[in-house]
C-alpha cells in the first residue's frame, strides 16, 4: 500500500465539487485509491462497471441515484456505460450538493468527450503512475523506480525479471484490448511498432513524416497513432516555449514515454547494468526527471521546453503565477551545464534555475542556479504553489 499524493488532492475536490473523475491508464492503482477515499466517507457505495452485476444495480439509474442522495457513489471502469453521463448530469442539477460522485476510467477521446457533457459538474484528476517521492526510501530506491517505472506491480515485483514479465503483458493486454475497448480502433502491430519507435525517439523533437516513411504510414496516421498514446496517458507531448523573444524558436513539441519502466520494456533494458550502459541513458533520466516536475507542478502551471536554433536550451520551463523557473536534466553526479543554457535563462528570464542530477547532496552554481536530486522536487515546487 502506497500512500498516494492524489488522495488529499480528490479529498479537497469532493468538499466542493459534486462529481471528480479520477483518469489514468490500467493498472496505476486508481481502484485501490478510490477504495480508500470511499472509506473516509461514511457508508460509500463502491460498483465496478466491468462486472455485470453492478451493471444491473443501475437499470433504472435515475431511481439508483436519486435513492442514495446522501452517499458518495463510486463508479469504477465507467467508459463500460458511457449513457451514464446524461443521467449524471441531470441528477446533480437536481442535487448539486458536493462529494456525490467519484467517477474512475482510462482516459481516451471517446471519455474525455463524454464527460464534456459535464462541464461545471465534473473536476478531472490526471493520476499518474507512482511518483518518485510516493516510493522513495532511501537513495537506492530512486534507481529501482527509474528502472521499474511506476507502475505498483511492476516496481513491487520481486525481481528484475518478474517485472519485465508483468510489462511484457501489460503491453500486449493494452495493445490488444485496452485500446480496442477505449474506442480506438488501431492495427496493434503497426501501433506496436509506433510505440518503440517513440521509445527510440524518447528525449527528441517529433517529426511525423520522418516516422511516416520509415513505418510506411501516412503523416495523419502518425499523428493520430500519436494522439491515441497521449490521451491514454502512454505518450507525454511536451510543447515549445512561445514567446516574442526575437528568437527563432523551435516549434516541434518533445515526446517521451511516460512511465520509465514502459520505456525501457520498449528498448529492450532489462536491468541496471544494461541502462547504465545504453545509449539512451541520458534521455531515459531526463524523462524520468520530467515527469516528477509535471506531476508536482503548481496547478494550473505551464510547462514547456525552450529551444533556438542557435542553440540556447532549457529542458523544462515551468511558468506558475508570475515565476518562471528553468530545469536542465544531466545523468552525472558532477553535472556541467553549457553555454546554451545559460543563454537560455537569459533569454527567459527565469527567476532560479535548476539542475536536476543524481546526487545525494546539494550545491549551488550560482546564487540562483542549484544542482539537486528529483526527490527535493515536491518540496522545492511547492514553494511556488500560491
Amino acid at each position: 500500500m502506497f500512500e498516494r499524493l492524489a488522495f488529499a488532492e480528490i479529498q479537497q475536490l469532493l468538499s466542493w465539487s459534486p462529481a471528480v473523475a479520477l483518469l489514468g491508464a490500467r493498472q496505476i492503482g486508481k481502484t485501490t485509491l478510490a477504495k480508500q477515499v470511499a472509506h473516509s466517507f461514511p457508508d460509500a457505495i463502491y460498483l465496478d462497471l466491468e462486472t455485470p452485476q453492478a451493471r444491473a444495480r443501475l437499470l433504472n439509474p435515475e431511481l439508483f441515484f436519486q435513492a442514495n442522495r446522501q452517499r458518495l457513489i463510486v463508479l469504477d471502469e465507467v467508459q463500460h456505460m458511457p449513457e451514464i453521463f446524461s443521467v449524471l448530469r441531470g441528477e446533480i442539477d437536481h442535487d448539486r450538493r458536493n462529494g456525490r460522485f467519484l467517477i474512475l476510467g482510462s482516459a481516451s477521446f471517446q471519455l474525455l468527450q463524454q464527460s464534456q457533457s459535464l462541464a461545471g459538474r465534473l473536476t478531472l484528476v490526471d493520476m499518474a503512475p507512482l511518483l518518485l517521492s510516493e516510493v522513495y526510501t532511501d537513495f537506492p530506491s530512486i534507481q529501482t523506480h527509474w528502472l521499474r517505472g511506476g507502475f505498483p506491480n511492476s516496481f513491487s515485483a520481486p525481481s528484475d525479471a518478474a517485472s519485465w514479465h508483468w510489462r511484457d503483458s501489460f503491453v500486449r493486454h493494452f495493445l490488444d484490448t485496452d485500446l480496442p475497448a477505449l474506442g480506438i480502433q488501431v492495427n496493434p502491430e503497426l501501433m506496436r511498432r509506433f510505440w518503440r519507435m517513440t521509445a527510440h525517439l524518447h528525449g527528441q523533437l517529433f517529426n511525423a513524416s520522418s516516422i511516416a516513411a520509415s513505418l510506411g504510414l501516412s503523416a495523419p496516421t502518425i499523428a493520430r497513432y500519436l494522439d491515441h498514446l497521449v490521451q491514454s496517458l502512454m505518450l507525454r507531448k511536451l510543447e515549445p516555449f512561445h514567446a516574442n523573444l526575437g528568437k527563432r524558436l523551435v516549434k516541434s513539441p518533445k515526446i517521451y514515454v511516460r512511465d520509465s519502466g514502459l520505456l525501457h520494456y520498449l528498448l529492450g533494458i532489462r536491468e541496471v547494468n544494461d541502462l547504465l550502459g545504453h545509449p539512451q541513458t541520458g534521455a531515459s533520466w531526463e524523462g524520468f526527471c520530467i515527469e516528477q516536475i509535471c506531476n508536482h507542478a503548481p496547478l494550473g502551471s505551464q510547462v514547456s521546453f525552450y529551444r533556438t536554433a542557435a542553440g540556447a536550451e532549457l529542458d523544462v520551463v515551468v511558468e506558475t503565477g508570475q515565476q518562471r523557473l528553468g530545469f536542465e536534466v544531466k545523468f552525472s553526479s558532477v553535472p556541467k551545464v553549457t553555454k546554451g543554457f545559460w543563454q537560455a535563462c537569459d533569454d527567459v528570464n527565469v527567476d532560479a534555475a535548476y539542475v536536476l542530477a543524481p546526487v545525494q547532496e546539494t550545491w549551488s552554481m550560482t546564487d540562483t542556479v542549484h544542482v539537486i536530486s528529483p526527490i527535493q522536487l515536491p518540496t522545492l515546487l511547492k514553494r511556488y504553489s500560491s
